[in-house]
């Protein structure tokens, strides 16, 4: 805990503090849509956070996320369904298969030289591939979509993951804080800086003697196994899965929106992202409900003038300018 909590400035603990204490008291004030508005920040935080391990840090562009929210719901939801696995056990196995797809993915990426856009396309034909085989494979539900039973929703038991939306919420908390202190110590190791070495200059970091290979790897893997995690929450959550929704391009765009939006690279930002992104674009989708108009792909036109707007004026993301405005960068990053 000491380690975790060392170099942290104290007007930035007395910040995480109340935020936390808020965090904690929402389900007992919030109502039933907040709540689930909440629960989707919260989620979108958590996947973030995990693709940030891979970009932000790594520097390694993945844009099919998708891909390892996907296996990881349908792992866990097909252990459940077919064979009454525990969620969590079958949690592990979705974990087991996500981190071997994405060692994989690096293998066959990082062996070769692809790297950049050429990288990014390869992770995009692996969850097309994959989506484009759930669509079809009839045990798994195919296009028809998977379902889980819900009998039990109106008990709260986390050992099934079968519970009320508060329960949920709570799960999907301990999930983000959790990535957060992951990340914040992994920031301050030694594998940490080699990412960001590599992440400035692979050849350089190379030169001397980082193994950019292995490290690559590791933030892979990583990102792909708390990824999967997200996906079981998914799946548990919504009780059903289809690969046109859960493996589409459109999930791995809304996965990496928060870290991009909040700042790629920072602890905080794909939280801030999240927590701003998620209810303006629920909102906006209530609006248009509520003005009577049925536009396809007015949820998408808002992220892409979103993303505009912070890649031209904020290109570090909003959370570096709201943290030097109100303090919370630390002494040493203000006089830089």
């Amino acid at each position: 805990m000491r380690s975790l909590l060392e170099g942290i400035p104290r007007r930035s603990l007395a910040a995480l503090a109340v935020a936390g204490v808020a965090l904690l008291a929402a389900p007992a004030i919030a109502d039933a849509y907040v709540l689930s508005v909440l629960i989707l920040c919260l989620y979108f935080a958590y996947v973030g956070q995990a693709w940030n391990i891979m970009m932000g840090f790594a520097g390694q562009l993945s844009l099919g996320h998708s891909l390892y929210v996907g296996v990881g719901a349908y792992v866990s939801a097909l252990l459940f369904v077919k064979f009454g696995v525990n969620p969590w056990i079958g949690a592990l196995a979705a974990i087991a298969v996500c981190t071997a797809l994405g060692l994989a993915i690096g293998v066959l990426a990082f062996r070769f030289g692809i790297a950049g856009v050429y990288f990014a396309i390869l992770t995009i034909a692996f969850a097309e591939f994959t989506r484009i085989g759930f669509d079809h494979w009839q045990w798994a539900g195919a296009s028809g979509g998977l379902f889980l039973p819900v009998e039990y929703r109106e008990t709260s038991d986390v050992l099934t993951l079968r519970g009320s939306p508060a329960m949920f919420y709570y799960v999907m908390l301990a999930f983000t804080v959790g990535a957060l202190a992951l990340c914040r110590l992994l920031l301050a190791s030694r594998l940490g800086y080699y990412w960001r070495a590599i992440r400035e200059d692979a050849a350089a970091a190379e030169a001397l003697g980082i193994n950019a290979f292995g490290c690559k790897m590791a933030a892979v893997a990583l990102s792909a196994a708390l990824t999967a995690l997200g996906g079981v929450f998914f799946a548990f959550y919504y009780n059903n899965l289809f690969p046109e929704q859960i493996f589409s391009i459109g999930r791995s765009i809304e996965i990496i929106l928060g870290p991009i939006i909040g700042g790629i690279g920072t602890l905080i930002g794909p939280i801030v992202g999240a927590f701003l992104l998620t209810p303006l674009a629920d909102s906006l989708s209530e609006l248009m409900a509520w003005l009577g108009i049925d536009t396809p792909g007015v949820k998408h036109v808002f992220y892409g003038a979103c993303l505009l707007v912070v890649v031209v004026f904020l290109p570090h993301g909003v959370w570096p300018p709201i943290a030097r405005l109100l303090g919370l960068d630390g002494e040493r990053t203000r006089r830089g």
